[in-house]
C-alpha cells in the first residue's frame, strides 16, 4: 500500500529564473544557426530519443518505497528510459530525516496534482512522461504506463540532444513536428548522482541500507522553447554540482505538464 501525504498543501512557487540561475551564462540560438537537432537527438535510445521519462518520488522514511527504488534502478539501465529519483521531505516527521530530500522536489510532485487529477501526492509515486502516475512498486503498471504514454506523445514529441563543447554544456532542441499553434515548454537541466547507498538508522526502514539510482541533486530551468529549433549553451563551471555524475535535459510543457523530449549526458 502506498503511503499518502497528509492533506496539507501550502501552495506552489516554481521560480522560473530562466538563463540566470546560479550565475550560469547561457546563449539561445535560433533555428537558422542549429544543425537539424532531429537528426542528432538519438543518444538516449531510439531515433528520437527515449521512450519515457520516469520520475520516482520516494523517501527514506517510506516503508513502501524500497521496492520502487529497486525498480527505478532497473529502469535506469534501459537505453529507452530516463529514470530519475526525486527524494521528498514530507515523511521526515516519522523519525528519520531523508538525507537526499529537497523541498523543491516536494513542490515538483505537487505541481503534478492538477494535470494528473490527484487530490494528494504519495510515495512511492512514479510519474511517467508527465502524463500519468502509478504506484512505483507495481512493475506491470509502470511498463504499461511507459508504453501508453509514449504512444500518446508520438505526435508532439520533440527531439532533444545534450552534449559537451569545451567548457560548455549544450542542449539542442528540435522543431515542432506539427503545424499550427505550439504550446510553450521549459527546458530543464537535471544534475544526477548515479548511485547513493544510505544506511537508515531510524524510522520505518530502520536497519536497512537502500541504494538510490539517478538521484536528482539539482533541477534548473535554463530556457524556453516555443516551436522553432533552439540551442541553450551553459557555462559548465556555473552549473556544476559536487558529487554529480551525469545530467539530463527535459522539455516539459507547463507546470507539471507532459514531458515532450529528453536526453542524458553520461558525464556532466
Amino acid at each position: 500500500m502506498a503511503d499518502v501525504l497528509p492533506k496539507v498543501d501550502k501552495g506552489l512557487s516554481v521560480h522560473m529564473r530562466l538563463l540566470g540561475p546560479l550565475g550560469l551564462i547561457a546563449a539561445l540560438v535560433g533555428s537558422t544557426a542549429i544543425a537539424d537537432a532531429q537528426s542528432t537527438a538519438s543518444k538516449a535510445g531510439g531515433a528520437d530519443g527515449p521512450k519515457a521519462v520516469v520520475e520516482l518520488f520516494t523517501s527514506q522514511g517510506c516503508s513502501s518505497c524500497p521496492e520502487a527504488d529497486a525498480l527505478l534502478g532497473r529502469l535506469a539501465a534501459r537505453s529507452d528510459v530516463v529514470a530519475l529519483s526525486f527524494p521528498v521531505d514530507y515523511w521526515d516527521y516519522l523519525g528519520w530525516k531523508d538525507t537526499l530530500a529537497s523541498p523543491k522536489f516536494t513542490e515538483r510532485q505537487k505541481a503534478y496534482k492538477s494535470g494528473l487529477g490527484v487530490q494528494m501526492v504519495y510515495t512511492p509515486m512514479m510519474v511517467v512522461n508527465g502524463l500519468t502516475h502509478v504506484n512505483g512498486s507495481d512493475e506491470a503498471k509502470v511498463e504499461q504506463a511507459i508504453e501508453t504514454s509514449a504512444k500518446s506523445l508520438e505526435a508532439t514529441h520533440v527531439p532533444v540532444h545534450i552534449s559537451e563543447s569545451g567548457s560548455h554544456i549544450v542542449i539542442d532542441v528540435g522543431t515542432a513536428r506539427h503545424s499550427g499553434p505550439t504550446k510553450e515548454a521549459t527546458i530543464w537541466l537535471a544534475q544526477l548522482t548515479d548511485h547513493v547507498a544510505v544506511p537508515i538508522a531510524r524510522g520505518e526502514n530502520r536497519g536497512k541500507t537502500i541504494t538510490y539510482t539517478n538521484v536528482v541533486r539539482e533541477l534548473i530551468p535554463v530556457g524556453l522553447w516555443t516551436g522553432p529549433a533552439v540551442t541553450v549553451q551553459l557555462d559548465r563551471p556555473s552549473v556544476e554540482r559536487p558529487g554529480t555524475d551525469r545530467c539530463a535535459a527535459l522539455l516539459q510543457q507547463g507546470r507539471g505538464g507532459p514531458i515532450i523530449g529528453a536526453a542524458v549526458l553520461a558525464q556532466c
